[in-house]
């Protein structure tokens, strides 16, 4: 009976332990904002629309449909990811970067580097 009890609590322990690893915690500076619960649900709800018209557009390969149609469908979800990247990124301007401006100048000179290269990417 002890030996079960141990065996159950070795495992339990691992389970434990496991459990631990499988959480991925966000790369980010300590104390850095993130989005806020609002943001989180509005951005989830743009992707999980965004998955559906995808799922969508691949049906109309597979079916196949007209290209026009299809290119359209395209062009409808690559706008709704830029909106999804909009929210994001007024989001880091509004509340991130204000906030690595106030915890000093090496936080301060990182956050806009990064606020540049950000801009950069999108504006290509």
């Amino acid at each position: 009976m002890a030996d079960q009890m141990t065996t159950t609590a070795t495992l339990d322990a691992h389970a434990a332990t496991l459990d631990a690893h499988a959480i991925v915690k966000p790369l980010r500076r300590a104390s850095a904002p993130a989005l806020d619960i609002e943001h989180q649900r509005d951005v989830l709800a743009r992707l999980k629309r965004i998955e559906g018209q995808l799922r969508g557009i691949r049906k109309m390969i597979e079916e196949p449909r007209l290209c026009i149609a299809i290119l359209q469908q395209l062009a409808a979800a690559e706008a709704a990811i830029g909106r999804v990247s909009h929210v994001i990124l007024k989001f880091h301007v509004e509340k991130c970067v204000p906030h690595s401006i106030a915890q000093g100048t090496d936080e301060h000179t990182e956050s806009l580097a990064e606020l540049v290269d950000i801009v950069d990417r999108f504006s290509r």
